[in-house]
């Protein structure tokens, strides 16, 4: 597991001339600073030199970046951290987000219907965006989106790697080339 990043953060406007950026994190913003160098999908580090939080966002001083300029070009930069770095979860129910990813996705009578590809939040919850498995085999580059809660997804296995669905009946009842 040592090859999985997980999202922290993302960086977003420069803020003053020093080099400094606002930095959106997602979790604890205390987070940002307990696991060493950041990094970023094309293997780029980062490391805080200093930070302050200022409203929702962290305003984070980067080691080697020096000048607004610099700062600008990190804007929209996601950082990451090794899964390894991160703790060991305690209760039974928790998992990190990055570990549905990849999972099997099967309907009630257990049958495979699909695999997890992203699970995006884009600001109502966490959904579940799906490539739907084809009757005729392989599976479809139309993706779906179920909404990640406990009446859609009842049953999480990490152990057989599958989730179960009990999909909206708005979505339950297209018509689509789907087992």
């Amino acid at each position: 597991m040592t090859d999985i990043k997980i999202l922290l953060a993302q960086i977003g406007a420069a803020h003053g001339i020093k080099g400094e950026v606002r930095v959106k994190p997602f979790g604890d913003p205390d987070m940002l600073n307990q696991y060493g160098k950041l990094e970023t999908k094309d293997g780029q580090k980062f490391k805080i030199k200093r930070m302050r939080q200022q409203k929702t966002v962290m305003v984070v001083k980067f080691e080697g970046v020096n000048t607004r300029e610099e700062a600008e070009a990190l804007n929209r930069v996601e950082l990451f951290v090794d899964r390894a770095k991160l703790p060991q979860l305690e209760e039974d129910d928790e998992f990190y987000i990055q570990d549905l990813i990849g999972m099997d996705v099967l309907n009630e009578a257990g049958e495979h219907i699909g695999t997890v590809m992203t699970v995006p939040n884009f600001g109502a919850g966490d959904m579940l965006e799906i490539s739907p498995l084809m009757k005729s085999g392989g599976f479809s580059a139309n993706t779906y989106f179920l909404p990640f809660t406990k009446e859609v997804v009842p049953t999480l296995d990490f152990e057989k790697h599958s989730l179960t669905v009990i999909p909206p009946v708005e979505v339950s009842e297209r018509d689509e080339d789907v087992k």
